[in-house]
């Protein structure tokens, strides 16, 4: 019945030791097998998240940026690109330099600061990507990026996306990819309009499409796809709009969605 089945990568696809285990790896090859197309759905940059998706096994177009970037993984071809508007990422800057807030954009899959932190360094442990310090922030400005992030306290960053949304208006989409995580992407860089663009790709409906996450910024994913998956350790909101809730990413909850709704190995 499911064709596509688009799955996030931290808290969902690897367990809290940042691995995929063998059993989660040995479902994903047989959903494979089964002719399904598997693909990772990750707010990570694609340099950060190819090396998982080539670690599983999967040669497929990946999900990255939240959607702003659709890639192959074989030749590296983009099917898919939105970058955030010229106009935002100058008065993003701005306000942000203003109110002395930790800033991060990528441009050509590289992460850029102006400031070298205890924020930055923290984040690229997680993901184990490098970074570049640049304190001249202009000349950030002019160039492409897929994605800015804002590093602070949860409940701050909560009262500060509406204001950023007021601030940058419509042409672009805000969300949360960990609580302190506020993450601005193109409005159309988000994983529902990547998936819907993946399954136009490969020619299936979107009722015939499966998404699994974790996080509020996979609520566009599990809304657009045939079935929408959360993890058991998925935030209650998540868990709300969800069709169906797996095990935990700890007690291989993909593998559990799979088995059930791929290979009829659960009842």
């Amino acid at each position: 019945m499911y064709k596509l089945i688009a799955i996030d990568i931290d808290d969902t696809l690897i367990n809290d030791d940042k691995e995929v285990t063998p059993a989660t790896q040995t479902a994903l090859e047989e959903a494979v097998a089964a002719g399904v197309v598997v693909t990772l759905a990750t707010g990570r940059a694609y340099a950060s998240a190819q090396a998982i998706a080539r670690q599983t096994g999967l040669n497929v177009p990946i999900i990255t940026y939240q959607g702003a970037l659709v890639k192959n993984l074989l030749d590296e071809k983009v099917l898919y690109e939105r970058y955030v508007p010229q106009d935002a990422v100058h008065k993003l800057f701005t306000y942000c330099v203003e109110h002395n807030l930790h800033l991060q954009t990528y441009i050509d899959d590289k992460l850029y600061a102006r400031e070298d932190n205890q924020k930055i360094k923290d984040y690229t442990d997680l993901n184990k990507t490098p970074y570049y310090i640049e304190p001249d922030w202009e000349k950030l400005v002019p160039q492409k990026t897929p994605k800015m992030l804002i590093i602070d306290d949860p409940a701050f960053l909560d009262e500060l996306a509406p204001i950023l949304r007021e601030l940058l208006g419509g042409s672009v989409h805000i969300t949360k990819s960990k609580p302190q995580f506020l993450e601005i992407m193109h409005h159309e860089g988000t994983k529902g309009i990547a998936l819907e663009f993946l399954a136009n790709h490969f020619g299936c409906d979107l009722s015939e499409t499966m998404a699994m996450g974790d996080s509020w910024n996979d609520h566009e994913m599990l809304e657009a796809a045939g079935l929408g998956v959360a993890m058991a350790n998925a935030i209650p909101a998540l868990k709300e709009i969800a069709d169906f809730v797996t095990l935990s990413n700890n007690e291989d909850g993909v593998k559990y969605a799979i088995d059930k709704f791929i290979l009829n190995k659960v009842n």
